[in-house]
Order: C-alpha cells, then structure tokens, then sequence
C-alpha cells in the first residue's frame, strides 16, 4: 500500500497521544516496583502503547478494528519460517553475554559474587511478555508498517527508535542512574529497535515474533549480575550497533529482508 496520507507518512496522532497518556506515569511513578531488579513504577507505561492505538483503530474502524488490532498479540501463525524464533529469543541473550564478556576482559566492575537466577527466567518471560505485548501492539503493530511504506525499514526503525527511547527517558531517570547510563540506554534503545524491526519484518510482520524479541531483551538485562545491577550500556549499545550494521548491510536497509548471501525468505 502506497498511501500519501499523513497518516501513512507518520502517525504524528498516535505520537501524540502516547507521550500525553504517558505523562501521569512520569509524574506520579517515581516509586520501585516490588521486585528484585530495578523498576520503577512508571515502568507500567508499557500499557499506554496499546491504549493509544485501541483508541485510534476504535475512532476509525469501531471494536472489530480493535479487535483485530488485539489478535495480533497472538499471530505467529503469519512466521512462514519458524526458525526465525531462534534469533528473536537468542540474539538478545548473546549480545548481553557479549557485553558480559567485553567488560570482565576489561577490568569493568562486576560483583566478585556472579549471581543469575535463572530458576526465575519463566517468571521474568511471562511477566515482560504481558508488559511488552502493550509496547508491541503499539510501536509495531500500529505504528511501523506506515512508516515503512513511506520510508523504508531502516530509517523507520531508526525515527521509530528515536522516539520509543525519547519516550522511555523519563523511565530510565526514574531508575536513579546518572546521566551518562541513560544517554547510552536510549542510543541502545534506537539499535534495539531496528533490530526488532528486523525480526518483524522476517517474520512476515508478525508482532507475536517482535515481541519475543523485546522479552528476550529485558529478561537478558534482568539476568545480567546481579539482577541487573551491574548492567552497564555502553558496551550494550555499542554490540547492538554492530549487529544493526551486520544487519543493514546483510539484508538491505530497504526492507532488512532481503538476505543478499541466500535466498529471501519470509
């Protein structure tokens, strides 16, 4: 589809919303969450994603329009090729190894006690899954393809990804981390997404698939020692820009579909 409406250029209304529904959490969310890893409670901003695009489908197709919007929650029967399940939940958990790895060699500080609970990975997926899905159905689900069709799969990834991390910086100040960490989270947040991207769209836009990634992701960060409390972005950031780079150039920034070493598939 090759609309010139606005809308199809960029959903500047669902923008709007997001960051106006999103407000309440950033004023009155400053409090921890009650778990062992460092959340505040603005972090259940995730729900304002879906929210905001419910309200927009629902004004332009009525509750059939939600409903379908909802259902995509649950679409891996679009994934042509399963096997594209495997990098949306293990690139993420090899690229905060990678990160692990980079900052022992170095000397970076760690805890001379390494603790990863991984009894706890079924709870943390279930709980960051639910949370993420309200994310998904938003940035993904209603968002993305509108942009893609005016400008392509990187340079919407990367707009995309610049305004999910201007809209989690709120968030990642309420975490109490200095300055310097959230400069480098939100540059990992914009790589992270054109990664999803990526993930989406070799999946036949499945939002079911983009969201195992962004699960995989957190739950990655809440097993880094301990509990997320020695996470350090900058080497993150840096190992996923080399990934969007193996990726841009490997599929096409184009479509970041187009596997140019095989044939394309979906």
């Amino acid at each position: 589809m090759n609309s010139h409406t606005s809308q199809e250029k960029l959903p500047l209304d669902y923008f709007a919303l997001v960051f106006a529904l999103a407000v309440p959490f950033w004023l009155f969310g400053g409090s921890k969450l009650p778990l062992p890893i460092n959340l505040p409670a603005g972090a259940l901003v995730t729900v304002v994603p879906v929210t905001a695009a419910s309200i927009l489908v629902y004004r332009k197709s009525g509750i059939a329009g939600v409903k379908a919007l909802l259902k995509k929650t649950v679409d891996y029967r679009r994934i042509k090729r399963k096997v594209w399940i495997l990098p949306a939940l293990v690139l993420p958990p090899a690229l905060y190894l990678g990160s692990y790895a980079v900052m022992r060699l170095t000397g970076m500080p760690l805890p001379e006690r390494v603790e990863i609970p991984l009894e706890e990975v079924p709870i943390f997926f279930m709980l960051y899954f639910l949370g993420d899905t309200g994310e998904e159905l938003g940035w993904s689900g209603y968002a993305l393809d509108p942009m893609q069709n005016r400008w392509g799969a990187l340079k919407s990834g990367l707009i995309l990804g610049g305004i999910w991390a201007l809209w989690h910086v709120p968030t990642f100040v309420q975490t109490g981390n200095p300055a310097s960490w959230v400069m480098w989270q939100s540059l990992k947040t914009v790589a992270m997404r054109v990664m999803i991207v990526w993930v989406y769209n070799n999946t036949n836009r499945s939002v079911f698939a983009a969201n195992l990634y962004h699960t995989a992701d957190n739950v990655s960060w809440s097993l880094f020692p301990n509990y997320g409390s020695h996470y350090n972005p900058s080497i993150t950031n840096l190992l996923n820009w080399i990934a969007v780079g193996v990726v841009a150039f490997a599929w096409g920034a184009k479509t970041l579909a187009r596997f140019r070493f095989g044939k394309h598939v979906s």
